[in-house]
């Protein structure tokens, strides 16, 4: 596989949404029904995109299509029989119920051989004389464990040590929620037909997909109404990072209050107050404990200090426009009066991190009445979340894999924005799109990370972005400013801060290596 990238962003073109199984089901019926696009056009198009993307990925002369039932293995066979008629040698083993002379192949006399026809002296001889493999055993309506059939082709696809190209899911992963609740397919490259399935871009299932590419294929224009999710690109973010007037100063710009740092903990509030100064804030404070102000103004001389106390407190609140409290909090009966100060009055919006969430949990604070009176945002991590979705009311399974449901369900419940941490984060909201961060990897699995992320949303909101839109931005932002630090494993919060101002001040639109027009998506696999 050609591994040359023009950079570690994702390509992409325009707007892209992300769809769920079912909405990619009836957008295909309303092209089809309503708009008057005929079926084999569709797949026609799906078929010779992919092709195109195949043979500039790989370095191919002899490709197996594995064909399942329904419409992936009709793309299956386009794509096979695409290739066939620019030169390549191609063979379909059909996994499924097919007739070999299927009408998808338009004549062409490719090689179709059924799997049961194959010992395991003829699989081994045909993996050993394939170059890449087309994955179009199961597709993106397909829910729960593959058949014993599909299932058996999954294993020998996996074991064969030939690259993948997987058509709109690797097969076995639900293209709905991520979840591969059996065999799947590890593909070294995705192609998604009109737009990224939601499925295919969070874990476990983004981790079977290697290389994410997606194609229009003749859809009419889509929209919110179309899709759950929406993919955080470049793009977007640029065109949603709050910008100054050229007459302003300090105050109009955005005043940030941070409020944490039990004794011990001075470090976190002050990663979150330099992150909000790094990501454009004009003004900011810090509330923390007594004991940590000499540290706080020896790190941060730009900032000011707020004591602990109640009207300090109650005035710095109503001196700012976005309040971030909980980094370094802890859970002492100081940690608690002091959450109960900082959000117990005014309409500020807040974002609640790290230990106000833990102390929300455990009933210190209600989180749905305090999104009544304000804009609220809280940012978990799946522990944290865990936490919240355990108490009091009950849920089915909260430490399930199915981050999406678990994300639904806080948004449900809290009704307010919720930042989702992981890989790759997601951002919910009572109203709009799921937003799915496309700039996340495992170098960011640091200590202090969520710190810094706090502070960068908190800024964001105080320079005017409501909470749902601070939330995306302020991940892509962190996200882009850990890739510009280039430290990989070795990154620290405080090299994402550094390069913020970077990321920010970016204007140069990303690029694909692939130069076909048609690509809408192209990002790297997950790392």
């Amino acid at each position: 596989m050609n591994e040359s990238r023009p950079g570690p962003r994702p390509y992409a073109r325009g707007d892209v949404w992300a769809q769920t199984g079912r909405e990619a089901a009836s957008f295909d019926a309303v092209a089809i029904q309503e708009v008057g696009v005929p079926q084999p056009v569709l797949m026609e198009n799906a078929g010779r995109s992919a092709a195109q993307v195949l043979v500039r990925l790989f370095d191919a002369r002899r490709v197996v299509g594995l064909v399942g039932p329904g419409n992936n293995g009709g793309d299956a066979l386009v794509v096979l029989r695409t290739l066939s008629s620019w030169g390549l040698d191609v063979t379909a083993v059909l996994v499924a119920p097919r007739t070999r002379d299927d009408a998808l192949l338009h004549g062409w006399p490719i090689r179709v051989v059924d799997d049961a026809d194959l010992d395991e002296a003829e699989w081994a001889r045909l993996w050993a004389e394939t170059d890449v493999i087309v994955d179009g055993i199961l597709g993106t309506g397909v829910s729960g464990a593959p058949r014993e059939r599909q299932a058996a082709a999954m294993g020998r696809v996996n074991a064969s040590g030939v690259p993948v190209l997987a058509l709109d899911v690797p097969s076995g992963v639900d293209a709905s929620s991520g979840a591969v609740p059996g065999a799947a397919v590890r593909a070294a490259a995705t192609v998604s037909f009109g737009a990224p399935k939601l499925g295919a871009l969070v874990h476990p299932g983004r981790s079977r997909v290697g290389r994410h590419v997606t194609v229009e294929m003749g859809f009419p224009p889509m929209s919110a109404s179309d899709a759950t999710g929406r993919v955080v690109t470049p793009l977007w973010a640029r065109a949603h990072i709050p910008r100054r007037s050229t007459d302003t100063h300090k105050n109009r710009v955005g005043r940030v209050l941070v409020v944490g740092g039990g004794v011990g903990m001075a470090g976190a509030v002050v990663l979150a107050a330099r992150s909000a100064f790094r990501s454009g804030a004009g003004l900011v404070r810090v509330c923390t404990e007594e004991q940590n102000r000499e540290i706080v103004q020896s790190a941060l001389p730009e900032a000011i200090y707020v004591g602990p106390e109640d009207r300090a407190v109650e005035e710095a609140v109503e001196q700012s426009d976005a309040v971030a409290v909980g980094p370094g909090l802890g859970s002492s009966e100081w940690a608690r009066a002091l959450l109960h100060r900082a959000t117990g009055h005014g309409t500020v919006p807040l974002v609640l991190d790290a230990d106000a969430l833990n102390l929300a949990a455990e009933g210190v604070i209600d989180l749905g009445a305090l999104a009544v009176a304000r804009a609220v945002l809280i940012t978990p991590h799946p522990g944290e979340m865990t936490r919240l979705l355990s108490a009091g009311e009950a849920v089915l399974d909260p430490v399930s894999s199915d981050r999406l449901g678990q994300l639904a369900e806080a948004v449900r419940r809290f009704e307010c924005a919720v930042l989702y941490k992981g890989a790759p984060s997601l951002v919910g909201a009572p109203s709009g799109p799921t937003f799915v961060d496309t700039q996340s990897s495992s170098d960011l699995a640091v200590a202090g990370m969520g710190d810094t992320l706090a502070g960068v949303c908190a800024s964001l909101a105080a320079q005017g972005s409501d909470l749902h839109a601070a939330g995306a931005v302020g991940l892509y932002l962190s996200g882009r400013a850990a890739a510009l630090a280039g430290r990989g494993p070795g990154l620290t919060p405080s090299d994402v801060t550094d390069h913020l101002p970077d990321a920010l001040a970016e204007t140069t639109d990303p690029v694909t290596d692939l130069e076909l027009p048609f690509v809408i998506f192209d990002a790297d696999a997950a790392r």
